[in-house]
Order: structure tokens, then sequence, then C-alpha cells
């Protein structure tokens, strides 16, 4: 223990060794770093819902804990709020209550996330600086001034990481969809990029500020951007998220004792299809959870574009969830499996064991897959399974054709 008297430093006897003191520190960063905020950001049709989505998935089957909180602007302009109609007063308390909304959403989100025992990830779909994007000159210095605001709170010391989403005006224009996306959005390219722009300027100063851009397909800009929250959480997820891995699919003959796995999640799932036009779209429901507690999501697959498919998914509520299913096609049964997450030598492997539909294709089936850049017998498959052979492009396997009454 040191002592400071008169302006020279004594050293008495301590109890306490330097192990103790590093064994502390490092009980109190895992404490801190239990809970890790994240906002996604960006431009119009940048990706941010389908992000959210993908990413939630992702850190659930690790183990974690997620929180989404919602886009407050959407919720608010879906409300009967138009922009066109509002003055220049008007707007600015627009997006004085837009923060406070925001705020308040996050905080009971956080909260939880508090008493949450599992190590957890809050998602938030823009963040609190977004705002000040929409404002006109020197409106932020007046609401900082009005209400209290401070940038380094706000920006700096709020959030864990900043994702920028660029928006898909600037590099992917043919994938821009302008109000096909979000029903509250009516943005032209021009704009779009502007407003993109703004969005980037009012993140700037956070430590921990990502930009992911359209120099990828879409796929890939999802999986840039999954990659660089994985990094940043120095998570090991080997090459599932590289650029050229490609998903790997092999069917199990049996489910052996749970004991030879490493430690894992199971989740229950159930898939239902949807009734879809006939221009090629699909549709799906996906209800997914473990404990009670479920996750509710809506995929849509439409026809390529450019050589891409182009899939959105979006997280949707539980009352949403049971009324789209009114909606299922009833030529496809619903699907029903135990999903196991696990790692293995720094790969990410999930292993579906179906149990409905009761059919013959679905009677005992399981299958593993993961995604990875190693091809054919290059790939470490776990070798506590008996893996009966490689079932990657077999229609036979795919989930789609597995639902079919």
């Amino acid at each position: 223990m040191f002592t400071r008297v008169r302006g020279v430093f004594r050293v008495f006897p301590c109890q306490i060794s330097l192990q103790s003191v590093v064994k502390f520190s490092r009980s109190t960063m895992e404490k801190e770093r239990k809970i890790y905020k994240i906002v996604l950001t960006g431009g119009p049709c940048g990706g941010k819902t389908t992000g959210q989505a993908r990413l939630a998935t992702f850190f659930e089957n690790l183990g974690y804990k997620v929180y989404m909180v919602g886009e407050m602007a959407t919720y608010l302009l879906s409300g009967g709020v138009k922009f066109s109609d509002l003055n220049e007063e008007a707007s600015y308390f627009f997006q004085v209550n837009l923060l406070k909304t925001l705020l308040q959403a996050e905080e009971t989100f956080f909260t939880l996330a508090e008493y949450c025992p599992k190590k957890c990830l809050v998602i938030c779909d823009r963040g609190a600086m977004d705002p000040t994007a929409y404002l006109g000159e020197g409106q932020w210095d007046q609401m900082r001034k009005e209400y209290g605001f401070d940038n380094v709170a706000l920006r700096d010391k709020r959030y864990d990481q900043v994702i920028h989403m660029e928006t898909a005006a600037n590099g992917a224009e043919e994938f821009y969809t302008g109000l096909q996306g979000n029903i509250t959005r009516n943005e032209s390219c021009a704009f779009a990029i502007k407003q993109d722009n703004k969005t980037k300027q009012a993140w700037v100063g956070h430590p921990y500020f990502d930009i992911i851009d359209n120099s990828t397909d879409f796929e890939g800009k999802i999986k840039r951007m999954i990659s660089t929250i994985a990094d940043r959480l120095g998570i090991a997820i080997g090459d599932r998220l590289a650029k050229n891995s490609v998903k790997r699919k092999f069917l199990v003959e049996e489910l052996l004792d749970e004991n030879l796995f490493p430690p894992f999640e199971d989740f229950e799932v159930k898939h239902d299809y949807m009734t879809t036009t006939s221009d090629g779209t699909k549709a799906r429901l996906r209800k997914r959870g473990q404990n009670g507690m479920y996750t509710y999501m809506q995929t849509i697959c439409r026809p390529e574009i450019t050589n891409q498919v182009v899939t959105t998914r979006t997280p949707i509520t539980s009352k949403q969830y049971n009324l789209l299913l009114a909606q299922r096609d009833p030529t496809r049964s619903q699907i029903v499996k135990k999903r196991r997450c696990f790692l293995w030598q720094n790969l990410y492997y999930q292993m579906d064991i179906y149990r409905e539909p009761p059919n013959d294709r679905c009677k005992g089936l399981i299958l593993l897959e993961t995604y990875t850049t190693l091809p054919g017998n290059e790939l470490p498959l776990p070798d506590f399974l008996k893996i009966s052979k490689e079932v990657t492009g077999d229609k036979n396997y795919s989930m789609y054709n597995l639902s079919k009454i």
C-alpha cells in the first residue's frame, strides 16, 4: 500500500497481492463489459432493419440476451406526423421530443440489461445523435442550451460502438426502394445521400465509429457489419463472416449424448411459410426462443436483381406474428425443430433436429450447417458426431421443400 506524506511516497506492508489486483481488475472489466450497447444508424434504405434482425440472431446463438430498441422516428411518424406539414418551430419541437422519447426508451432496455444474468447486447435502431442530422443550422446548439444535452454524454459515453449502414442510394442505387421499404420513407436518392452524409457527421468523434459501405453485395454488407461488432468484442468466429464464405450443410446420422458436445445453446424454432404472389417471392415467419421467451421474425425473399437474391428480415411482435399466421400457405406444413448452436475449432455450427412435420422426409432428420471459406475435406467437422454425407445445395434438404405437404 502507498501513502503520501509531504510529497514523499512511502510503502507499507499490504495483504493484497498482485494476483488479487489482476483478478479484481479482470472481474471488474468482465462486469463492465457484460452489457454491450451499439447503435445501428445510417441513411435511408441502408439495411438497418435486416441488419438488426441478423445481428440479434447471431448473438442469441452465442448465448447472449439481445434487446432491440426500435426506431423512434418511424414510431412517431407512423402516427400521422408529416414533416411537410410542420413549420420550423413545430419541426424543432418534434426533434426535441423525439430525442426525449428515444432516450427514455433506451433507458428502459439499458436498465433491463443491468438485471439480466446473461451477457447482453442492446441494439439501438438509431441513437441519440441521429435527430441532430435533421435540425437546421444552429438548432442543435440551441437545443443543448435549452435542455442541457451534451455531445460527449450522448455521443461518446452512451454507446460502446456505432455502426453506420450507408444508404443504398450511394453505390447500390438499383436496390434503393424508396417507399417500398418503409411506409414512412419518401426520400429521393439525392436527398438520401445528403441525409446519409449528415448522419455520418453527427457521429464523428465517437471512439468506435464504423462505416459499412456498399462495396460488396448486400449479404457481404451484413456480414461485414456483424464481423465488425464481433471483432470489437473479441469474439472468435473463424471465417464464417468472410466475404467468400458459403453455407455448407451435412446430414447427421443420429443424435448423440449431449454431454459429448462443447458448451451449447438450444432453441425451439418454428417456421411457417406464407401465401405470396406468383412472381417468385417467398415469405416465412419464424418463432424462436428458449425457456418460454421468444423472438419473432418475418423473412421475405424476392427474385434476383442483378444476380442478387434480395432478402429482407424484419423483427415483429408476438401480436403481429399471430395475425400473420392467418396467411399461412395451406400447401405447406409448419416446420418445428430444436436448434443447437455451438463452437468447434473456431467455427460456429448450428444443428437442427427436426420434430415436425411428421412425414417421412423429416422423421429423424438432423442437419448440421456452418459458414466457411474452407473447401472440401479441409473443413474440421465435429468428431463427436456421426455425419452421413454432405448435402450442400441439395434441394431435397431445403426447408422450403421439406415443408411441402
